[in-house]
Order: C-alpha cells, then sequence, then structure tokens
C-alpha cells in the first residue's frame, strides 16, 4: 500500500482523483484492511496545514485527540478527552471521530458551536453542512465555528462493548443586540439531536423553551440530564 502525504489542497484533490483512499489514523479502518485486503494507495493529511490548525475557532481533521487542548472551546476539549484510551487518543483523529466512526463522539459538540465543515471533493474543497457531512462522508479537512461565550460536556459512564454513553453538549452564544442564544445536542443511544433557544439568564424560561426542540422532547436520564446542564451554563454563562 502506498500511502500519500499531500502537502497542498491541489495535491490532496489529485490524491483523491486517482483513488486514494482517506485515512486518519487508522483506527477505524485497519482491521477491516487486514480482513478484506489493503488498498492500492492511502491518503493521510497529516502534513496539510489546513487539515492540521488547532486555534479558538478552527481544528483541522488530521489534529489526533491528544492534541485537542485549550485553544478550542470547553465542549470539544473535554469531548476529545472523552474517547477511548490515551493510546487511542494518541492515533485518531478528529476527521476520523466525526466522519468514520458510528459513535461521533465529536459531533455533538460541533453541533452547538454552531460549526461549518471545510471539506473536500473531486472538484475541490468547499464548505458543508455538518448534516452533509455525516450524510456522504465526504474527505473533511476543518471545522470552523463562533467562538461560544460558555460551553459544557457531559458523557455519561458507559460499559466497553455497550451501548454508545449518553451525551449532552452544550453552548451560549452571543446573539445581536446583547442577545444570547443556548445551543444544545444529545447522543441518546444510537441518535444525535439538537436544537436552539434564546438564553436569558431565567434557566426556567429558557428550560420552557427548550421544551419545542428535540432536546427538550427526550424523557429519563437524558432528559434529566438536558435540565441539568442547561441549568448550570445559562448560570455560569450569566457570571
Amino acid at each position: 500500500m502506498l500511502l500519500r502525504l499531500p502537502t497542498s489542497l491541489s495535491e490532496a484533490r489529485r490524491c483523491l482523483a486517482e483513488g486514494a483512499v482517506p485515512v486518519g489514523g487508522a483506527t477505524l479502518v485497519w482491521a477491516q484492511w487486514q480482513r478484506d485486503g489493503f488498498p492500492e494507495q492511502a491518503l493521510s493529511l497529516r502534513r496539510l496545514p489546513e487539515a492540521t490548525v488547532v486555534d479558538g475557532e478552527m481544528l483541522g481533521a488530521a489534529v489526533l485527540l491528544h492534541q485537542v487542548d485549550e485553544r478550542v472551546p470547553e465542549v470539544l476539549r473535554r469531548a476529545a478527552a472523552s474517547v477511548g484510551t490515551g493510546a487511542v487518543r494518541r492515533t485518531a483523529t478528529v476527521g476520523g471521530n466525526i466522519v468514520g466512526s458510528t459513535l461521533r463522539c465529536l459531533l455533538p459538540p460541533a453541533l452547538v458551536l454552531d460549526a461549518r465543515a471545510t471539506v473536500m471533493d473531486h472538484d475541490g474543497a468547499y464548505e458543508a453542512e455538518l448534516a452533509e457531512v455525516v450524510a456522504k462522508r465526504p474527505l473533511l479537512l476543518a471545522l470552523r465555528w463562533r467562538r461560544p461565550l460558555a460551553s459544557a460536556y457531559y458523557k455519561a459512564p458507559g460499559d466497553l462493548g455497550g451501548p454508545p454513553p449518553l451525551v449532552v453538549a452544550t453552548a451560549v452564544h452571543a446573539e445581536g443586540a446583547g442577545g444570547r442564544r443556548l445551543f444544545t445536542a444529545v447522543r441518546d443511544g444510537g441518535e444525535v439531536v439538537s436544537g436552539s433557544v434564546p438564553a436569558p439568564a431565567d434557566p426556567d424560561r429558557v428550560l420552557g423553551a427548550l421544551e419545542g426542540t428535540a432536546p427538550g422532547g427526550l424523557t429519563g436520564e437524558a432528559r434529566e440530564a438536558v435540565r441539568r446542564e442547561v441549568t448550570d451554563l445559562v448560570r455560569r454563562a450569566g457570571d
């Protein structure tokens, strides 16, 4: 297998056109390749500047999960730190988690950050909604978002090999003329739901508005976790 390491967008596009298969840290595909056979060419973005950036408003797809640090919002940093073991986080990539994984632990944080994706296909790079990234699985280059006023992440304890643990991601953003807006995303089982509502300083008013959204309609443990996380974040954002 030939591993191709492009250093420019034009070179990465050429690799795709020539049939190279995108691979991040290979944590999700190596066993499959050993079983089904290795591709002739693989494509890694680890030398592409656009895919390795880490700052307060952008995160590259080739960034390893253990490299997601205090430069990014709390919700994204804590999500990355919760994935797998230390060994996994030193190998797995942001792009692999969002595009290649069925768990997509970083998807709820990306949703509450109101993130947009930069992706690439045979025609070149373009901006896409996260829903398109999940559905079509293009080559993800980077995520870009609005810096929130505050954010938080909760992941319930889970058993190895068991069902996906509950995840609740929240963020409060500034919104015109001194207003604020709360974004909430929940992974409950294998499904991710999200929604946003105005975020005045009164948590009860926010929770009331949230009832009309998908996260507000959850039941049981998920509902209680959403109410707790939203209440705590709204109070913290108002301090």
